[in-house]
């Protein structure tokens, strides 16, 4: 089995089947991605994952360009209010980080992951990455690291739109960057 065989087999035995092959070289780094967090997001400054915590979006591009392989995992959740989606992502999020651990512990030694949604571990978040209480846990959004997502997992072939209401389906994405 080659390498990208065996990832495969153990995103699937994770229960993470819909997923693609991406070269995060290409993903769109964007600075009005950082605007919207700034101008658009309550988290801005309060998040230890987030914005203004995280590297600036030219040290996110040169991140982005050391790695050869990401896996863009897909989800879809529709939920009644907007606050419902954080126990399903802190679900989800958990998930994802066993398998980031186990992907390191095979040999993978960049595997390093993107939550598909703010990192909602803590009831009430320091928001700071000094004061962080899960500091080995803890991660950013794609969206954090200036990733336009929508131009992105378009180009994947991924599902992807502005909602305007609860009532429809969310698609949320969570990067697996390997190597």
């Amino acid at each position: 089995m080659t390498g990208r065989e065996e990832l495969e087999k153990k995103f699937r035995d994770h229960g993470f089947h819909d997923f693609k092959w991406a070269d995060p070289r290409r993903f769109v780094v964007a600075e009005w991605v950082r605007m919207k967090c700034r101008f658009g997001c309550p988290e801005y400054g309060r998040a230890a994952c987030c914005p203004p915590a995280v590297p600036p979006v030219e040290d996110c591009r040169r991140f982005f360009r050391e790695y050869r392989r990401a896996a863009v995992f897909h989800f879809e959740k529709t939920v009644k209010a907007p606050q419902d989606r954080f126990a399903w992502t802190r679900r989800v999020n958990g998930r994802l980080l066993a398998l980031e651990r186990e992907v390191f512990l095979d040999g993978w030694e960049k595997a390093f992951l993107l939550f598909l949604d703010s990192c909602n571990f803590c009831r009430k978040c320091s928001g700071r990455r000094e004061t962080c209480k899960l500091p080995k846990s803890a991660r950013p959004t794609p969206e954090a690291m200036a990733v336009d997502v929508f131009a992105t997992v378009r180009r994947l072939g991924f599902p992807i739109r502005v909602l305007a209401d609860t009532s429809q389906t969310m698609n949320r994405y969570a990067f697996l960057m390997i190597r």
